[in-house]
């Protein structure tokens, strides 16, 4: 026998993280940044809020400001892409990638065991050898472009996503990897 609960109200529950104030209701969590509120997927801010602390609760608000004023800088950039996870899904099967490089901790998908840009880790375990990784392009800065150069020179077990290239993209460091996909 089982009954259904109706509520007037929708419940709200309170889903704060150290500092930053969120609440989440009917599965949209809204947290209380700096810059005003933001509102995501209940389940993404249960990543966020797990991922991004890296051992310090009172850095979280910096992170998902950070992310935030990156995501919209990419969003507002007309050479960016944000692949399908279907495509980053089969693309991650293909080549039995752990990582992920590029895009911001709000686009990169959680089943990838480690994320990062450059050399800076937004989640998952720090492994010195080099990992099967996919890595969007356009979702680097120069310098992490720079900063991956050495690692995408020395192995061979990574997949790039990024524009076609052409007579106006001659001059990417990486035309000549082993593996690009466009």
């Amino acid at each position: 026998m089982g009954a259904v609960r109706i509520f007037e109200k929708p419940e709200f529950w309170d889903t704060t993280a150290g500092l930053i104030k969120a609440v989440t209701t009917q599965g949209i969590a809204t947290i209380h940044l700096p810059s005003g509120p933001l509102s995501l997927d209940g389940v993404q801010w249960h990543l966020l809020k797990h991922t991004l602390t890296n051992s310090e609760p009172s850095a979280l608000g910096a992170s998902i400001q950070n992310e935030l004023t990156r995501q919209l800088r990419l969003d507002k950039d007309k050479k960016h892409r944000s692949f399908a996870w279907k495509i980053l899904r089969t693309v991650k099967g293909a080549f039995q990638a752990t990582k992920y490089q590029g895009d911001t901790a709000f686009t990169i998908p959680p089943f990838f065991k480690n994320a990062g840009r450059g050399k800076e880790r937004i989640w998952g375990e720090e492994i010195a050898t080099p990992q099967p990784t996919v890595i969007n392009w356009s979702g680097l800065d120069e310098k992490e472009k720079i900063d991956l150069i050495p690692t995408l020179s020395a192995t061979d077990n990574w997949i790039l996503l990024t524009h076609p290239l052409g007579a106006s993209n001659k001059n990417q460091p990486l035309s000549q990897g082993r593996r690009q996909m466009q």
